[in-house]
C-alpha cells in the first residue's frame, strides 16, 4: 500500500472513532441530567417508535433522538399546554413494563412511551405546574 493509502485509512479510523465518541458523550451527558428519562416518540400510539431522552425544564419537556449527535432537543413542548389525554400500559417481550402516553401539546396530539417511574415523573410534573386543573388522567 502506498503511504498515501495508509494516511487515508487512518484518517478516516480517527474520523469514525471520533464520531463514535462525541456519540457516546452525547448520550451519557444527556442520561445524567437531572430531570432526564429515556422515552420514545411515536406517530400513532402503535409507533413506529424514536428512542431518544426527554427531559423536565421548568418552562418545557424537551427531547432529544437517541441516534444523533445535534447539541440541541429535536423537540420542545410548553409545559402549560400539554396535558395528558390517554394511556395505556403494556409489557415488552423481555417483560419490561411500559406506559404509552397520548398527550396534546398545543391542538396537536404526542405519543411518547417510556417506564410506569418516568410517567409517574411526568404526570406530577404536569400537575405542578401553577395553575393547572384537569390536565391528567
Amino acid at each position: 500500500m502506498s503511504p498515501l493509502v495508509v494516511g487515508l485509512l487512518i484518517g478516516a479510523a480517527a474520523l469514525v472513532l471520533a464520531v463514535v465518541l462525541m456519540w457516546v458523550s452525547r448520550a451519557q451527558t444527556l442520561e445524567r441530567r437531572v430531570g432526564s428519562f429515556r422515552c420514545a416518540v411515536g406517530r400513532s400510539s402503535a409507533g413506529p417508535w424514536s428512542l431518544g431522552i426527554a427531559q423536565y425544564g421548568s418552562e418545557r419537556l424537551y427531547w432529544w433522538r437517541r441516534w444523533s449527535l445535534a447539541p440541541r432537543p429535536s423537540v420542545r413542548w410548553d409545559r402549560s399546554g400539554l396535558q395528558v389525554v390517554e394511556r395505556t400500559q403494556g409489557v415488552q417481550p423481555s417483560g419490561t413494563p411500559f406506559v404509552v402516553v397520548t398527550c396534546r401539546a398545543g391542538g396537536a396530539d404526542v405519543h411518547l412511551m417510556m417506564s410506569p417511574d418516568a410517567y409517574a415523573g411526568l404526570t406530577s410534573w404536569i400537575e405542578a405546574t401553577p395553575s393547572r386543573v384537569g390536565s391528567v388522567i
